[in-house]
């Protein structure tokens, strides 16, 4: 039996799949550790060639794992939440921003990457910025069909209040993690008017 043109024979299968590497990724961030791809690799016996393919690179990786957690807090705040509508909106946000704040793993990761941190989470191209914006956007779907109107088109709704998170959270980390929740839940508040 002969290969087809343009197919290639198949290599060893991973012994490891691309959620197993993620888990990894996420166990070694949350323990406040520097996420090292080769290590990952050597406990999971697969090649950093396959985990460079599932993620692009480290920074791919770091920010599928950021990402993970985001949506994590967000939905763990979302099940505990008792409001609808606006409200309950408000609530999830200002939960998921006192979390991201207290969240020593992410204060790790920029007291020993800070530069390398901001471009990673602020990069409206990026992961994490596009699974914030995502996230938000489909909880504010929802506070619609609960009853509530944006002030603003959902979609930019959702980008307005990711940007604002990164400008209050993250902008002077650079400098030392800033976290001024209190300031940026009064102006998230009004922005969504509820």
């Amino acid at each position: 039996m002969t290969r087809s043109e343009g197919t290639r024979t198949p290599g060893r299968p991973a012994s490891a799949s691309r959620e197993d590497v993620l888990n990894a990724a996420i166990a070694m961030f949350l323990a406040c550790k520097r996420v090292d791809v080769n290590a990952i690799a050597a406990q999971l016996g697969v090649s950093r060639a396959s985990i460079y393919r599932w993620f692009g690179s480290r920074d791919g990786l770091l920010g599928a794992t950021i990402a993970r957690q985001l949506e994590r807090m967000v939905g763990f705040a979302d099940r505990h939440s008792i409001s609808d509508g606006g409200q309950r909106l408000n609530e999830i946000l200002d939960r998921t921003i006192h979390w991201i704040v207290e969240d020593a793993s992410l204060r790790t990761y920029f007291d020993n990457e800070s530069t390398a941190a901001l471009r990673l989470i602020t990069r409206s191209d990026g992961t994490v910025h596009r699974a914030a914006v995502a996230i938000v956007e489909q909880l504010i779907e929802r506070a619609q069909a609960d009853g509530y109107e944006p002030p603003i088109e959902r979609a930019t709704l959702a980008y307005a209040l990711v940007r604002l998170w990164e400008a209050f959270l993250y902008n002077d980390a650079v400098a030392g993690f800033r976290g001024d929740v209190e300031r940026l839940r009064q102006v998230q508040t009004a922005l969504l008017r509820v």
